[in-house]
């Protein structure tokens, strides 16, 4: 269970960006070493989890009673008590323990009357055992050893903090901490002024922690020994590697090969995205050719982008049937408000339907109505009269669905490798794809249930696109995609064999991917056109 998460949080200083739309969980156990460059933000990180600074946007959560102990390598440690006197102020509470007993020792003495005798016993054991669970005989000992290791002489520790150099009150700022033990330690820069020795048993005492620990550091031997994951803070986002420092040098480079070959796919990307520019152009300056470009666009285009190959070879298998669906005389109301009626169109193979209206004004109802009305008593149907009718064997996915239902505790990989048409082909193929998606070698073996919103959305895009379903019903899904995800999902769903309806306020999108349109203007009218979104709007005005 995590006791603090970051969710979506985004800080930057006189709109100079820190950290953009990060994620971060940390659980008992976690020993994450914070790592990048001067300025990248690791302090700032550090900050917002201590409440000393506000996210601009995003939530910073931290578990109720969870007590956090933060050491900076600029220490502010200062007054007139020793060093020694500090430390022994933590154990307080022992204090307490050790007087109490100590009066019970004394009343133990004064008094033989059997039931005093036997309450005072009672009592005595009780604190005794207090005292071993917070093993309380041992705070004269590891105070001792905190300011042995860390290289205090007697001289030293008798002296008050403010007549100590910095390096000094550092150590015992560091010594303050540790034998604080609070559930979360934030330590920046501890190991700065430390000799080896020190460092060594730094090492062993983090070692032996059962809280969380988030250890901002340079020093490559110490975070090797400690950290058990590391978070490198990269272009404001977090990048997450699983294991020790010897580990993220093995994982960094693999991911940064994978960023070259999606650089390589953003490039494709793009070009589709200025082609699209330009055919909305040139569609909003000349409607009635519109289809014709279109049309000879796809005779020109001989050779698919490797973007379009990585889809395509996926889709190979998928066979489809001309007629996949019948709707007729749909209708439905709520009181006197008329969603649609009389409502009549077909799905055909290689359909990309486009339902685009006001909000409210029923275009989800209609996409339920799709999914419901099939295998739903009649009794309990969502519309108020005529049916949908779906061809035999033609199978669809609602994306709504697939993303409501993710297994939290599945992985990226298995999650997509055992649907339709990712079961059957090569496992080299399917990763390929999941590369477009922004999923990296090391994403795929994350557990859902720990990635960010976006992250889900795209799993649940992949398990739609490969599924197998000859139909794609879609419902506002690029609402937690970025805009690369956006583009892939786009090639895959114009490379897609079958039909794919979707409810959309993207225009980008519309006119990138549907051929037709269905227009709810209220009052119940819902009215077809054939074309994408900059068509429809120059037919307006003409």
């Amino acid at each position: 269970m995590s006791l603090i998460r970051l969710q979506n949080v985004t800080k930057a200083y006189e709109d100079k960006p820190v950290l953009r739309e990060i994620y971060l969980r940390i659980a008992a156990g976690d020993r994450v070493g914070l790592i990048g460059r001067n300025g990248s933000g690791k302090t700032t990180l550090l900050k917002l989890i201590l409440g000393q600074e506000a996210p601009d946007n995003g939530l910073v959560e931290i578990n109720p009673g969870v007590g956090i102990g933060y050491f900076s390598q600029f220490s502010s440690m200062d007054g007139t008590q020793t060093v020694e006197q500090d430390l022994d102020s933590l154990f307080e509470h022992i204090h307490t323990l050790e007087y109490s007993l100590l009066e019970i020792e004394l009343a133990l003495e004064a008094t033989s009357a059997p039931g005093e005798l036997e309450r005072l016993l009672h009592r005595q054991a009780t604190l005794m055992d207090e005292m071993q669970r917070q093993d309380g005989w041992n705070a004269p000992n590891k105070i001792d050893t905190a300011l042995s290791r860390l290289g205090f002489n007697l001289e030293q520790r008798r002296l008050p903090v403010e007549r100590l150099s910095g390096g000094w009150r550092n150590r015992a700022a560091l010594a303050h901490i540790l034998l604080q033990a609070p559930q979360v330690l934030l330590l920046d820069e501890p190991t700065n002024f430390l000799d080896i020795e020190a460092l060594t048993w730094l090492e062993e005492w983090l070692l032996g922690q059962k809280g969380a620990l988030v250890l901002v550091s340079h020093d490559r031997h110490f975070l090797e020994r400690v950290a058990n994951r590391i978070v490198e803070i990269e272009n404001y986002h977090l990048q997450e590697y699983p294991g020790s420092y010897t580990e993220y040098v093995k994982q960094k480079p693999l991911r940064l090969k994978s960023l070259e070959r999606q650089f390589q796919h953003e490039a494709e990307l793009l070009a589709f995205e200025a082609e699209a520019i330009t055919e909305r152009k040139e569609t909003a300056r000349n409607p009635s050719q519109a289809l014709k470009r279109r049309l000879a666009n796809i005779k020109r285009q001989t050779e698919p982008r490797l973007v379009d190959k990585i889809i395509t070879g996926l889709y190979d298998g998928l066979k489809v049937s001309k007629d996949l669906c019948l709707v007729e005389g749909l209708a439905k109301s709520y009181g006197s408000q008329i969603l649609f009626q009389g409502l009549n169109f077909e799905i055909h193979r290689s359909d990309r339907i486009a339902i685009i209206g006001p909000n409210g004004c029923g275009k989800t109802t209609l996409l339920n109505a799709l999914v419901q009305e099939e295998n739903t008593p009649k009794a309990h149907r969502a519309l108020d009269q005529g049916r949908v009718v779906w061809a035999k064997g033609a199978a669809y996915i609602y994306y709504n669905e697939i993303f409501e239902n993710l297994d939290l505790n599945d992985s990226v990989t298995h999650a997509v490798n055992v649907v339709g048409m990712a079961y059957l082909a090569p496992r080299k193929k399917v990763n390929a794809f999941l590369g477009l998606l922004q999923f990296s070698e090391m994403d795929l073996n994350q557990k859902i249930g720990t990635l960010s919103g976006g992250q889900r959305a795209r799993v649940a895009l992949a398990q739609c696109l490969l599924s197998g379903a000859n139909v794609i019903l879609l419902d506002e899904h690029t609402n937690h995609l970025d805009l690369t995800s956006t583009q892939v999902m786009e090639r895959a769903l114009i490379n897609f064999p079958g039909a794919v309806v979707v409810v959309s306020h993207d225009r980008f999108f519309i006119d990138k991917v549907a051929t037709r349109l269905l227009i709810f203007e209220g009052g119940g009218k819902v009215t077809p056109f054939e074309g994408g979104w900059t068509l429809y709007t120059a037919s307006l005005s003409s």
